[in-house]
């Protein structure tokens, strides 16, 4: 079993195409949860920032179709 990677906001961001805003904002809405800290730093791992990803863009699409 292997450890999932926790990133920073910055490459969590990055790797979901997304500005860091976005991602502080998906965590103040509650669609994403810190998964550890790194000094200040929240950390996040990848999987719950593409769910989040998912879950963010399903509901734009059906709110804006």
């Amino acid at each position: 079993m292997t450890v999932p990677a926790l990133v920073t906001g910055q490459l969590a961001a990055q790797e979901a195409g997304v500005v860091p805003t976005t991602i502080r904002k998906w965590v103040q809405l509650g669609h994403l949860s810190p998964a550890g800290r790194q000094g200040r730093a929240q950390l996040y791992r990848l999987e719950d920032v593409f769910a989040a990803e998912r879950t963010t863009r399903r509901k734009t699409r059906a709110s804006g179709a």
